[in-house]
């Protein structure tokens, strides 16, 4: 199925650019919104040229309206790195409720297919591993990461109200560790971060003891499988994400050896909240998807890295 008008809410950040750029080759109108609070319009600059392409400045916490037909509203608009989330939390909460709540609205009122972008984090610190799509998960709820912790936790609860009480045809996914390019070489999560530390031979700082634990998965991987729930009528909630599961001292010294770079490991504090372990169980996505990822982590990190590696941010010393 190919849906012919698509709205991407958060489409000039790093995922909701891959999926605009990916709807369109599948032949989708597609309407992307960001008001720019983390994404930015060069994300989606070279889709510029392309008339079944529009580019709205749009604050979904406020009045949302699109004329004419919506066939798909993909709801990707939050920030989503801790860097971002912490300097913004009152948006971050806004845009969790308020803006879900209005592209919700804009789903009902459309009769479209809505789907949220939700994340690993409701599942908190968990207590089971990996984490199952059952599983409640273990939040603070007052602590620094529940902006968003709670935010996404929020949407997720209104988004299942819509599907019950109005008939919304919804979704859920939730998204594990995805890196590529167009992250922000400066946006605090653990692989821009790497990367541009390696490439500029500065320490490779990692939190903690490095013994927590991620599961990441490549940025095409994702939208792949975000797209295959989109199109299977599916309410989910599944998880989307790699199986490789690593600890952050792994990961950094993988970056390191891929990025050719001498740079020391250097050990800083722990983050509050921080995650000791995350690997999602997939089995739903492979089962009713038919989804698993296709692009080796060393493969997505040699991308990434060169991507990084064209960037003014991140470019070697010489």
């Amino acid at each position: 199925m190919t849906p012919g008008t698509v709205v991407v809410t958060g489409g000039a950040g790093f995922l909701g650019s891959h999926l605009c750029e990916r709807m369109l080759t599948r032949g989708a109108r597609v309407i992307c919104m960001d008001n720019f609070l983390t994404g930015t319009p060069a994300n989606v600059e070279h889709l510029f040229g392309d008339p079944c392409f529009r580019l709205v400045d749009c604050d979904l916490t406020g009045f949302v309206h699109v004329p004419g037909n919506v066939d798909m509203v993909l709801h990707f608009a939050s920030a989503a790195s801790p860097v971002d989330y912490l300097r913004h939390p009152i948006e971050t909460l806004k845009v969790g409720s308020l803006g879900t709540l209005h592209a919700l609205g804009l789903a009902k009122d459309k009769g479209a297919r809505f789907v949220l972008a939700s994340t690993s984090e409701v599942y908190g610190d968990p207590l089971e591993h990996p984490q199952r799509e059952t599983y409640w998960g273990n939040v603070n709820p007052v602590g620094p990461r529940s902006v968003y912790d709670e935010a996404k936790r929020f949407a997720e609860a209104l988004t299942t109200a819509y599907r019950h009480s109005h008939g919304v045809d919804t979704g859920i996914v939730r998204i594990f560790n995805t890196y590529g390019p167009r992250m922000r070489v400066s946006d605090g999560r653990a692989i821009p971060t790497f990367v541009g530390q390696a490439l500029r031979g500065e320490p490779i700082t990692v939190t903690g003891d490095g013994a927590q634990t991620r599961s990441v998965c490549y940025v095409d991987d994702t939208i792949a499988g975000v797209l295959a729930l989109a199109e299977s009528g599916l309410a989910g909630p599944v998880n989307i994400g790699g199986p490789d599961e690593m600890t952050m001292l792994g990961l950094a010294g993988l970056i390191r050896d891929l990025a050719g770079s001498s740079s020391p490991i250097r050990l800083i504090e722990p983050a509050a909240d921080d995650p000791r372990i995350r690997r999602p169980d997939t089995t739903l996505a492979e089962q009713k998807l038919g989804w698993r990822p296709k692009v080796p982590v060393e493969e997505g990190l040699r991308r990434t890295i060169a991507w990084f590696a064209a960037e003014p941010a991140a470019e070697p010393v010489a």
